[in-house]
């Protein structure tokens, strides 16, 4: 067969197969206006809760003026090269020391992007005689870094102790076996669900196996814990986490990444990230303004403190009015309901063109087949009244949705 008609026949699987329909709408849809709740989409204002800007320091004027005049004073090429051959400064620098006492660790290392971070840090990490042990609901970019694992891989159940327990046993045997180590991977705060991982409850397992502990908390950093430090300062346990990556495009509305680690760790990952030894050193402007998102970060501390008025107005005010919202312990909103596909397209296209609300739909396959989430994400720009009107909004649709209204309005699906 040919490979392009392969791809055209398939196109990739299920997300890729809705294309044609959804493409310009459901996915790929264009925000346009100033980053903030409320957006033109389809040539109409909406109530947006699609954003990660969570302290919503992306059009905050003091980050937009770094930002202006970062790009003013250096252009977008400098510093020419990879870090390690010519695309070095002190702002990288400096930025890096201020990340690793923030989150209570050592040294850090800048990445260009947070997907291609974790991938590669993992791929770093651990050769063919080590054993990655990982969490069921991980990040897509985790599953892409074991993927890319020579060696063998175990997942446990999402957030289940026993079950990690339980590959740890299998993975303890075989690395005595290999001469291998293992590697224990998990998120801080799941992006889907709004759980927090249970970082504790692994770290007490140190006490009967051999591991290294790596986790993923691009959705903690800047919104968890007492200063912000992120999830393993909200379980005060910074010192049982080994490895610690964020990302810069949540809390702080950037773009790139992160990992912070023991001195020697990250000496080792500054050498051994083909990512990075390969590409490109982060543009002065982005760091600049890195650097002054992370100021406001820390200095603000009522940015974080509105975020987690919103957040618990919104998820409060869902379950007063029946809805479930799953486990979330953290500001990420998922809102669950029953239905198929042609239900969560018109549920959506009725939020969109006559309430004006534009959120997040995810079915199967992120989901089970025969429910619908609405992932909303709350941020310190949305008002009280946002969270009212949006709540008015679902319980209507919710009541379409139970008396069949959707179904008689079903979308042709290619």
């Amino acid at each position: 067969m040919d490979l392009f008609e392969k791809i055209n026949k398939t196109m990739g699987g299920p997300i890729g197969q809705h294309q044609k329909w959804s493409h310009g709408y459901f996915s790929f849809p264009r925000l346009e206006g100033e980053i903030h709740p409320h957006m033109m989409f389809n040539g109409k204002e909406h109530l947006v809760w699609s954003l990660n800007n969570y302290l919503g320091l992306a059009n905050h004027p003091e980050v937009r003026e770094a930002d202006a005049q970062a790009a003013a004073d250096y252009g977008m090429a400098y510093p020419m090269g990879a870090r390690m051959m010519s695309g070095n400064t002190r702002h990288h620098e400096e930025l890096e020391n201020g990340l690793a006492e923030f989150v209570g660790k050592d040294a850090a290392f800048l990445l260009n992007y947070g997907y291609q971070g974790m991938v590669s840090i993992i791929d770093a990490l651990v050769d063919r005689n080590d054993v990655i042990v990982y969490d069921g609901e991980s990040h897509a970019c985790i599953i892409d870094g074991v993927r890319l694992h020579m060696g063998k891989r175990f997942v446990y159940q999402h957030n289940d102790i026993q079950s990690c327990e339980k590959q740890l046993e299998r993975a303890t045997k075989l690395v005595e076996q290999t001469g291998g180590a293992i590697l224990v991977i998990t998120e801080g705060v799941f992006g889907m669900s709004g759980a927090m991982g249970k970082l504790q409850e692994i770290i007490k397992l140190k006490d009967k196996y051999n591991f290294r502990l790596l986790i993923d908390d691009a959705h903690g950093f800047g919104t968890m814990g007492a200063t912000g430090a992120g999830t393993h300062e909200a379980q005060d346990c910074i010192e049982g986490v080994d490895v610690y990556f964020g990302t810069f495009a949540k809390s702080m509305a950037g773009i790139g990444a992160f990992v912070a680690s023991d001195q020697e760790i990250i000496n080792y990952l500054r050498y051994n990230m083909r990512s990075q030894t390969f590409a490109k050193a982060l543009p002065m402007p982005m760091v600049l303004g890195l650097k002054k998102r992370f100021e406001l970060l820390k200095s603000k501390p009522e940015l974080r403190e509105k975020l987690w008025e919103i957040a618990k107005a919104l998820q409060n005010g869902l379950v007063e009015h029946g809805f479930d919202i799953g486990i979330t312990d953290t500001m990420v909103t998922p809102v669950f309901l029953k239905g198929d596909l042609n239900e969560a397209t018109s549920l959506t296209m009725d939020l969109r063109e006559n309430y004006s609300i534009f959120c997040s739909i995810v079915v199967y396959p992120v989901i089970p087949k025969g429910l619908i989430e609405l992932r909303l994400i709350p941020t310190a720009m949305h008002t009280l009244e946002d969270v009212e009107r949006t709540l008015s909004a679902f319980s209507e649709v919710a009541g379409k949705l139970k008396a069949g209204s959707y179904r008689e309005n079903k979308m042709a699906i290619a």
